[in-house]
């Protein structure tokens, strides 16, 4: 049953991707050190929510303004969500291609998450240090790889 107490809290939409070379490999991202959350983690590229903007919109939009690619969504993988204390974020994961432009981390706009290194692995055994330490687009691509099986705390 849910916590009545989550119910007060605002809730952060936010969206993670991945793209897969064709190895079969995998992108990942490597967090600043300033991150709040995750610090110096490797996990997904992501990004908040603007506005009425769809989940589909906001993957678009970060893919241009964290990496600088244009990209078309393949599939939706999963969702989760997590209590971050003052507020409850709630992610969609989705795969992606990469329609145009060549991936680049970082970019320009200081104003959003810029990531420190970028790398194509067919180890998903690198996300495991960020889904123990509460990174859910982490969870969820190692859920769906069958390497992590603890659920959310949250319903």
């Amino acid at each position: 049953m849910p916590d009545p107490a989550l119910a007060d809290k605002p809730i952060k939409r936010s969206v993670a991707f991945y793209w897969r070379d064709e190895a079969g490999r995998f992108s990942a991202v490597k967090r600043p050190a300033d991150d709040e959350y995750l610090p110096l983690v490797w996990g997904l590229p992501a990004g908040s929510l603007k506005g009425d903007e769809s989940w589909e919109e906001a993957v678009v939009r970060a893919g241009h303004n964290k990496l600088g690619v244009t990209l078309e969504i393949l599939r939706y993988t999963g969702e989760d969500k997590i209590d971050r204390g003052d507020y409850i974020l709630h992610l969609r994961e989705y795969e992606v291609r990469i329609l145009e432009g060549s991936p680049t981390v970082p970019q320009p706009d200081n104003s959003i998450t810029q990531y420190l290194d970028l790398k194509v692995t067919a180890d998903p055994k690198i996300l495991l240090e960020a889904a123990e330490k509460g990174s859910l687009c982490s969870r969820i691509y190692l859920r769906n790889a069958g390497l992590w099986t603890k659920q959310s705390s949250l319903s």
